[in-house]
C-alpha cells in the first residue's frame, strides 16, 4: 500500500487523538463504531443510486457510492492505526493470508472450493431437498456455504 496513505491515516489519528475529550478507550471503541455509520452510508447511496426508494426516486451515483466505499476504507484504517501503532504491518500480514488464501482457493479442483467438510463432488444431489425443512437453526451446518447470501441476489 502507498506509504502516502499510512501517513495520511497517522495525521488523522494523530489529530483526532489531539481533539478527543473522551478516555483512549472510549475513543478507539467509537473509531471502530464509526465503520458502521460509514457502511450504512455506502448502502444509503446504492439505494440512492438504483432509486429503490419509491419516494424519492434516484438521488445518487455509482461515483457517489465509490466515495462512500472509500470512507469505509479510510475509516477501517483509521480504526486499525488506534488499534496498533503497527498497522502498516498488520495490513500487509493480513493482505498475505487472504491472497495466499485465495491462491490456494484457484488451485483446488473445479466445483471443490469452500467444501473442505464434505466428501463428494459438488454436483451431488443436495440432500435438504430430501429433508423436513420445519426445523431450521439460524446458524448453518456450512458456514461457508451461507456467505453468498440469499439465492437469487
Amino acid at each position: 500500500m502507498d506509504s502516502r496513505i499510512w501517513e495520511s491515516v497517522d495525521h488523522v489519528v494523530a489529530w483526532l487523538d489531539d481533539e478527543s475529550r473522551l478516555s483512549p478507550g472510549e475513543e478507539r471503541m467509537l473509531r471502530i463504531l464509526k465503520l458502521s455509520e460509514e457502511v450504512g452510508e455506502v448502502g444509503a447511496a446504492v439505494i440512492g443510486a438504483t432509486g429503490q426508494n419509491p419516494r424519492k426516486g434516484v438521488t445518487h451515483t455509482w461515483e457517489d457510492v465509490q466515495h462512500e466505499l472509500c470512507d469505509v476504507v479510510f475509516s477501517a484504517l483509521v480504526a486499525l492505526r488506534t488499534l496498533t501503532p503497527d498497522a502498516a504491518r498488520v495490513f500487509a500480514d493480513r493482505l498475505a493470508y487472504v491472497e495466499q488464501r485465495s491462491a490456494a482457493s484457484r488451485t483446488t479442483p473445479p466445483g471443490q472450493a469452500g467444501r473442505t467438510d464434505r466428501t463428494g463432488p459438488a454436483d451431488q444431489t443436495d440432500q435438504t431437498d430430501q429433508t423436513d425443512q420445519t426445523d431450521q437453526s439460524d446458524a448453518p451446518a456450512d458456514p461457508e456455504a451461507d456467505q453468498a447470501g440469499p439465492a437469487g441476489t
